[in-house]
């Protein structure tokens, strides 16, 4: 018998949004439960994800209402991951995908405003648009150094709000990064991934610079394809005092050499609607021996052996082709894409050798 068209799409979206990296990037457990069960009885994905997070905003707005400050922030962030899940499959014209970003940007807003200090939605003007972030900072930190945060293809920044929770614990600040291409950058500024790209990164960090508030000590993290763009900006701008590349590779496009689908994700990127014209483009970001040379800065490495999105032997090539001294490779033999199966390890890991490196340049 045939498996329905609604049960294949189903299961698709389950293996490309496992329990363990919903859980690991800020959905509840429950969350993830009910949503995977919902689609299992028919449910479109989308619609699931929608109702979670309108579930969770009563019960942000409930809790406010009571005075629990803490509970209503937590309940924001909950339904704006919710949010963010549920948009992922949509495409870019879909008017459901810009109400359910537009939903995920205003409650992760609303919990901004219930931290101390305050999280900050930032927009830096850039060619006709802007690139947009959110900067979070440790409370009763004087001038702390800062971490400039970014995904992938899809790129949702909010997703990395529970790793940015380890590295406030260390005094150090967090800008949470949609780049050229990717979410609300892509979403409401038109502003899409060329060759430009890093061009777009040193003007985060002009901005991170002339912010009095901030030490002017900056690192990079970039997780899956933003571990090239981390390892791009840090071998091209020399104000980056130290880069972590997690599940990252030297050649984006090599995601299409196996799974040929994922192009819907690079004309979306790119703005170029032809997959062929698309893949050029894609094709032509690539870290080159020589590009390399130039990433002298502190450098870690994080990539899981199985990971069949970016291989390994990727990873080891941007790692073995830096010409950083201080430089560190973790492996992990069961690991899956950008570790999420190793959570809190990968994110400890990370957050102590940022604290160690820029407390010390």
């Amino acid at each position: 018998m045939t498996e329905p068209a609604w049960r294949a799409e189903a299961e698709a979206h389950k293996r490309a949004m496992p329990l363990q990296r919903l859980t690991g990037n800020g959905m509840d457990y429950a969350d993830v439960v009910e949503l995977y069960a919902r689609v299992d009885g028919g449910q479109s994905w989308a619609e699931a994800a929608a109702a979670l997070g309108d579930i969770n905003g009563q019960r942000a707005t409930a809790a406010l209402s009571q005075g629990y400050i803490k509970s209503a922030r937590q309940w924001h962030l909950l339904a704006s991951a919710c949010y963010r899940v549920g948009q992922v499959p949509l495409p870019d014209d879909d008017p459901r995908k810009l109400a359910m970003y537009r939903l995920l940007i205003e409650h992760f807003g609303r919990a901004g405003a219930l931290s101390e200090p305050a999280v900050e939605h930032v927009e830096i003007p850039y060619r006709e648009g802007a690139v947009c972030g959110w900067l979070l900072r440790p409370p009763d930190v004087p001038a702390p150094p800062v971490v400039i945060v970014a995904g992938g293809f899809d790129g949702w920044r909010e997703e990395y709000h529970v790793g940015a929770q380890y590295l406030l614990e260390r005094n150090v600040a967090v800008f949470l990064l949609d780049g050229p291409g990717q979410g609300e950058t892509r979403l409401f500024h038109g502003v899409y991934m060329n060759s430009d790209v890093a061009q777009a990164f040193s003007s985060v960090i002009d901005h991170l610079l002339d912010d009095r508030r901030l030490g002017g000590t900056i690192g990079i993290w970039g997780n899956s394809m933003g571990g090239y763009l981390a390892a791009l900006t840090a071998a091209t701008d020399d104000r980056i005092a130290a880069c972590c590349v997690n599940g990252g590779t030297v050649r984006p496009a090599e995601i299409l050499d196996r799974y040929r689908r994922f192009i819907t994700k690079i004309t979306a990127l790119t703005g170029i609607d032809d997959p062929d014209k698309a893949r050029e483009a894609i094709e032509e970001f690539r870290l080159t021996p020589a590009l390399l040379e130039n990433l002298t800065c502190p450098l870690l490495v994080l990539h899981g052996t199985p990971d069949q999105v970016f291989l390994i032997d990727n990873a080891r090539a941007l790692f073995d082709g830096a010409a950083s001294i201080n430089k560190q490779f973790h492996e992990w033999a069961d690991g899956d894409h950008c570790l999420y199966n190793h959570s809190h390890e990968k994110h400890a890991i990370v957050a102590d050798w940022f604290a160690d490196r820029l407390y010390d340049a």
